[in-house]
């Protein structure tokens, strides 16, 4: 059996789920291509676990997986440097903020008359029922 480093990561799942949800629209080697791969295989590679997705495809990558670069650069620090180092880059420089979690925060500086409002118990009650939890 090949050893697969990377196959628990959140960023080979995470390539794995894309790919299935664009199968519809392009296949995995037209994916490749679009990353900039030469090697069609290497988006298996990294799906599958056995290679990590090196940091300066990540753009490339996003935009062939039609997802988020700030998400993806989250995953990729993960993968490539371990979840407490990643968190550690992420302390000094801040969290990559997503289009959907930019989304978020312009709602709320709406909704709010740009006021600055602070995260109260009852405002992260509401956030969690929004999201079941």
């Amino acid at each position: 059996m090949t050893k697969k480093p990377h196959q628990d990561t959140r960023l080979a799942k995470y390539v794995e789920r894309r790919i299935l949800e664009l199968k519809s629209r392009k296949t995995q080697a037209e994916i490749a291509a679009q990353a900039g791969f030469v090697n069609p295989n290497m988006i298996t590679m990294i799906k599958q676990g056995k290679s990590k997705a090196a940091l300066d495809r990540i753009p490339a990558l996003a935009r062939a997986l039609e997802c988020d670069p700030a998400y993806l650069m989250r995953l990729s620090l993960e993968q490539s440097v371990g979840r407490t180092a990643a968190a550690a880059v992420i302390e000094i420089f801040g969290s990559p903020v997503t289009a959907n979690e930019l989304s978020w925060i312009e709602a709320i500086r709406a909704a709010s008359g740009n006021s600055d409002p602070r995260l109260t118990s009852r405002a992260q009650a509401a956030i969690n029922a929004i999201f079941g939890r």
